[in-house]
């Protein structure tokens, strides 16, 4: 399996998943310049994507979905296609290689998802857009070997924008955005021996560094005495593409 993280962050989000001729994409926010450039320097056409999997339907999210209309199209709301496919949490899709999980996020957008892709031996989680991970949701993502996982803001840092108040409440409740600490203590019970790469995703730019999450991660997993010398930890930008993956190489 490898993936390219194109886009990350309230500006934008999308995610190409491969594996010898099955491609999927998840999510397909930000600009229609930005992602064809993106899929032009991958060498990818989009349009012969097997499938889109929607997490859900803020802008940033669905914004480019024109480009995907001849393409199946799994959501749990719906979504202006021709091949919508609805979903629901905890179902099983079988797309040609992959077998994907559907997950139950807590967002302030009804029907949030995030996905298991499981194919061969590997197993990838794709989480943003969660203000917390429900407990039963915990055993389907435990022992991947990648994950991309939402790591939001710092909260003081967070707390001293000039946001109005009502929007710190939205980010850091329960149907907002994971915070650094939340975020890595969920990864420390989550993560295995079997673990590759962390790639640290929607990263506020304004309540947050890349440099600050990944701080944030590396000095959790000391404290619980993980070794992630050997493991690919990435904080992700909003605009640039990460390539990761089985013999994955940097664009």
């Amino acid at each position: 399996m490898k993936f390219a993280l194109l886009a990350s962050g309230s500006k934008g989000n999308c995610c190409l998943i491969k594996h010898n001729d099955t491609k999927i994409v998840i999510d397909c926010g930000t600009t229609k310049r930005y992602l064809k450039g993106c899929f032009d320097s991958l060498q990818y056409d989009p349009t012969e994507s097997d499938a889109i999997l929607i997490t859900h339907t803020h802008t940033d999210h669905v914004s480019q979905m024109k480009m995907f209309q001849d393409i199946h199209t799994y959501a749990t709301q719906d979504i202006p296609t021709d091949h919508l496919h609805g979903i629901k949490p905890f179902e099983t899709i079988d797309i040609k290689d992959f077998h994907i999980t559907v997950l139950p996020m807590s967002h302030d957008c009804e029907g949030t998802v995030g996905y298991v892709i499981e194919c061969e031996n590997e197993k990838m989680v794709y989480v943003t857009d969660t203000g917390y991970i429900k407990e039963e949701v915990k055993s389907y993502i435990k022992d991947a070997d990648y994950y991309v996982f939402e790591s939001n803001h710092d909260i003081e840092m967070l707390m001293q924008t000039n946001r109005p108040v009502y929007v710190k409440q939205r980010i850091i409740n329960d149907y907002g955005h994971l915070c650094n600490d939340d975020s890595a203590t969920i990864l420390c019970d989550v993560m295995s021996e079997k673990t590759k790469e962390i790639i640290l995703a929607h990263i506020s730019q304004e309540g947050n560094t890349r440099e600050l999450a990944l701080q944030t991660l590396v000095s959790h997993l000391d404290k619980k005495n993980i070794r992630h010398d050997q493991m690919r930890l990435y904080p992700a930008d909003q605009f640039s593409i990460y390539v990761g993956g089985k013999g994955a190489k940097q664009k």
